[in-house]
C-alpha cells in the first residue's frame, strides 16, 4: 500500500475543497453542502450581494431552511410567515416567493455582523419599530427585479 498523497480532487474530495478540509467532520460539510446547494437560499444570496450595506457578503454555508408549521402557531410568531436565527430560517409553509427568503436571509446577513446587537434590539425597538425589519424589508424591495 502506497502512502503517496492522491494526485486527483477525485481521489480526495476535500482537496482545494474549503469545506472538506481536515479537522472538519463530514457531518458539518455535508451540511455547509446542502446549505450552499439550496437553490433558493443561493438565489436570495444572489440578490443580498448586489448590495453593499454590510462589510462582507452574507455566508450561507451554514444555513438552513426548515419549515415548521407548527411553531407559527405559538403565540410569538403567530402573524408571522418567516424567523430568522443566526443559522435556521424557519418558515410557516414550504411555498414561500423569493421575497421573504431574501428578507429573512437579511435578516441572517445582520446577525453575522451584529450577533448580539441585531436580535437583542428588538427588546428595545419592538418588531415595528425596528430599523433591522426596515433594512431586510427594502433588501428585499430593492433586488426585486
Amino acid at each position: 500500500m502506497s502512502s503517496a498523497r492522491p494526485e486527483s480532487a477525485e481521489a480526495d474530495p476535500g482537496r482545494g475543497n474549503p469545506r472538506l478540509r481536515r479537522g472538519t467532520s463530514l457531518k458539518a460539510a455535508a451540511f455547509a453542502a446542502a446549505a450552499a446547494s439550496d437553490p433558493r437560499l443561493v438565489r436570495a444570496k444572489e440578490r443580498l450581494d448586489r448590495l453593499d450595506w454590510w462589510p462582507r457578503p452574507v455566508r450561507i454555508e451554514h444555513v438552513r431552511i426548515v419549515v415548521t408549521p407548527w411553531l407559527f402557531r405559538l403565540r410569538p410568531w403567530r402573524g408571522f410567515d418567516g424567523f430568522a436565527t443566526h443559522f435556521v430560517i424557519f418558515f410557516r409553509r414550504a411555498d414561500v416567493h423569493d421575497g421573504l427568503i431574501t428578507h429573512e436571509l437579511c435578516h441572517v446577513w445582520q446577525m453575522q455582523h451584529r450577533p448580539l446587537r441585531m436580535p437583542l434590539s428588538y427588546l428595545r425597538t419592538g418588531y415595528r419599530r425596528s430599523p433591522y425589519e426596515r433594512q431586510a424589508r427594502e433588501a428585499a424591495r430593492r433586488t426585486a427585479t
